[in-house]
């Protein structure tokens, strides 16, 4: 971070991901989502995602926990302050120099980069939703990422009921812990399963 040239490299990295982010539009898998939330059926999401499409999609904040943070923010990494992303990499754009907060601290998206630690309060609501959880329901993932695959093993060891619905092998198909393994794609599946369960 304290290196000018490498932090105006990143901010150019995330100016050109930024566009294709902001205009990403929620799909019927996150559309689904929201449905559950709706009819009283959904305790937290827990997301690798920095996408922010769970929140598009209108999923309550308190219902998100996003382990990997968001492109949805600008942070600043002294002070914690965090600003609209807009405006942000606009200057960027304009005067090719990483902005720094009002602090005069380093900002950059509010995401967990290499070597950065996951933020224990969002660790903390994701397993305290897996212990009072009465399904938990993996969706695209190869569950091969740890702590976040930890989180539905919380919730299935002591009992919950556990799907996992994923193109691809998962580290978790052979986990006794597992209910039920469906194969294919989520965006087909899931929304069906949640239609089906709602009527």
């Amino acid at each position: 971070m304290t290196d000018p040239e490498a932090r105006n490299r990143y901010w150019q990295q995330k100016l050109e991901s930024w566009a294709i982010i902001k205009n990403a539009e929620p799909n019927p898998v996150h559309r689904a989502i929201k449905k559950l939330e709706e009819h009283e059926k959904l305790l937290m999401v827990v997301t690798q995602n920095i996408d922010g499409l769970h929140r598009k999609a209108g999923t309550t904040d308190d219902l998100i926990v996003e382990l990997h943070g968001t492109m949805s923010w600008i942070e600043c990494q002294s002070c914690g302050k965090r600003y609209d992303p807009d405006p942000c990499y606009k200057q960027f754009s304009e005067t090719k120099k990483a902005p720094l907060c009002s602090c005069g601290g380093y900002l950059k998206p509010a995401t967990i980069s290499f070597g950065q630690n996951l933020i224990e309060k969002d660790l903390s609501r994701a397993f305290e939703a897996a212990k009072r959880s009465d399904l938990v329901i993996s969706l695209g993932s190869t569950l091969s990422v740890i702590p976040a695959a930890s989180i539905p093993l919380a919730a299935a060891e002591r009992g919950s009921p556990y799907v996992i619905i994923n193109m691809g092998p998962t580290d978790h198909d052979d986990h006794p812990a597992v209910s039920l393994r469906l194969e294919g794609d989520v965006e087909e599946i899931f929304p069906t399963a949640v239609g089906t369960v709602i009527i």
